[in-house]
């Protein structure tokens, strides 16, 4: 009957017959088909240990003189509970400056945080040499300028944050938070950095509609364009759909996402505003930037030369100032309106109403109801501009409290309904109620006093007699049980 032997038992056996039967090391290697000093190590381990020591050993040196202290290593993955936003690099750096001896590579740090599943490691989409780095040479030569969400209200809306940062230093220069990012709260935010930092050399932007008119339907040029025109800014565009060029910009966005927002809900835009300006000091001044030599961006940014910029007279805070005097026109029946013998574009779907122009530092707005419907560049001398203050009226008057109304509660894509067809309120009011109104071919949404968008009808003029007869919306659908 055979029986298997475990392990230990044949190397004891091996070890009793060199010992006890006194055969030789070479016939006993030779039956169980081993080197010779194997046979040996067995009677070394056997004679220093025992039987226990015949069991096979741990591969893993008995002394590792380059291993990380346990001191440092308790550091590091309390720098990592502490900021879970730092990475192997920035504690690095951070032990450095504390003259940490001795002081471990950045891949021990790594494998440590992995070791304690503090990160977990990720393979790499991309390696760092596909990519194609630039940065220009001195501060104030060329800014990054984007767009992003993220700010969480308490009534349950969005806002968003229209962000800047110096492409040499990464020194953030504009950070403000706006209801909607439109055209006049992005534009009033590049006047307030170049106010606060001086004007740049050139601008580089994605192809959003408030920054270029480049694939917009209109022919003249948008607000951002003739600001950066008039103080001698060349504003660069991105290729389409290439979100990389402006790179800095976008890691900047999830730095802050990362670091500040993380999901934080705020009573209102002034606290989402204050505690952001709180963190952009602490990004700018104090906390180290890898790309710039591991030093805050205000480090390089110091050695900007910046030009100054005058912002024009009367810009300021919204609500400064008196408002500026219009002109009334009646669109014509081809959607133009002619403004000192000049044809400006409004819009078909508005002929036969009245619209009021605004000349403003060299554009001319034209409003419907007090709704910004067209914005073109002026194209008369700039020595007729004292025809249009001839010409001005006084500002328009609110709705009319003859008109009826309904009210309507926007849905969660930003829309309404009304005699049958959807009508776009603004995702800022989405589950909010809005007052609908008909004025002429056109349909008004109001919200508290204010007319939020004119729309040309599109429903049944024939089902408006319905709508109108539910005036608080149609009641919600009990189902019977």
């Amino acid at each position: 009957m055979l029986v298997e032997l475990g392990l230990v038992e044949q190397r004891y056996k091996a070890v009793l017959e060199v010992l006890n039967d006194g055969a030789s090391v070479t016939d006993v290697a030779r039956r169980y088909g081993v080197g010779r000093q194997a046979v040996h190590t067995w009677l070394r381990r056997y004679g220093d240990g025992g039987l226990g020591a015949l069991a096979d050993r741990s591969p893993r040196p008995d002394t590792c003189p380059h291993q990380m202290p346990p001191v440092v290593e308790a550091k590091i993955l309390e720098m990592r509970r502490l900021n879970p936003a730092w990475g192997p690099r920035t504690i690095l750096s951070r032990l450095a400056r504390e003259e940490v001896e001795p002081l471990p590579s950045r891949s021990a740090i790594y494998r440590a945080l992995v070791r304690h599943q503090l990160i977990y490691p990720t393979p790499r989409r991309r390696r760092p040499s596909d990519y194609k780095r630039w940065e220009r040479s001195r501060p104030m030569e060329l800014w990054q300028m984007d767009v992003t969400a993220g700010i969480y209200l308490e009534d349950g809306s969005r806002a968003s944050i229209v962000t800047g940062i110096d492409d040499h230093s990464r020194f953030c220069v504009c950070a403000n938070v706006v209801v909607r990012a439109t055209a006049k709260p992005v534009c009033d935010a590049l006047v307030a950095a170049m106010t606060a930092h001086g004007m740049p050399e050139e601008i580089l932007t994605d192809n959003g509609k408030v920054f270029t008119g480049r694939f917009g339907p209109g022919q003249g040029i948008v607000m951002f364009d003739r600001i950066c025109q008039e103080n001698g800014i060349k504003h660069r565009l991105t290729a389409p759909r290439s979100p990389t060029t402006t790179g800095k910009v976008e890691r900047f966005h999830k730095t802050l996402t990362r670091e500040y927002l993380d999901d934080k809900v705020f009573a209102s835009l002034t606290e989402a505003q204050a505690g952001l300006d709180a963190w952009i000091g602490h990004y700018n001044t104090e906390r180290e930037h890898q790309s710039v030599g591991n030093v805050p961006p205000a480090t390089r940014f110091a050695l900007a030369r910046p030009q100054p910029f005058e912002a024009p007279k009367g810009a300021g805070a919204k609500g400064e100032g008196e408002p500026k005097p219009r002109l009334r026109r009646r669109v014509r029946t081809n959607g133009s309106v002619s403004l000192l013998t000049i044809n400006y574009h409004v819009g078909r779907y508005l002929a036969g109403q009245n619209v009021d122009v605004i000349l403003k530092d060299g554009l001319f707005e034209i409003f419907h109801d007090d709704v910004l419907v067209a914005t073109h560049a002026r194209r008369h001398p700039a020595e007729r501009d004292h025809d249009v203050a001839r010409q001005a009226i006084a500002a328009p008057a609110t709705r009319s409290r003859d008109v009826p109304v309904v009210v309507r509660k926007v849905d969660g894509n930003g829309s309404i309904r009304f005699a049958g067809a959807a009508y776009r309120a603004g995702n800022a009011y989405r589950r909010h109620q809005v007052e609908v109104a008909i004025k002429g071919d056109t349909v008004q949404i109001w919200s508290e006093g204010k007319l939020l968008r004119t729309h040309p009808i599109r429903h049944d003029r024939g089902k408006e007699h319905g709508a109108f007869a539910n005036p608080s919306g149609r009641p919600d659908r009990i189902n019977a049980a």
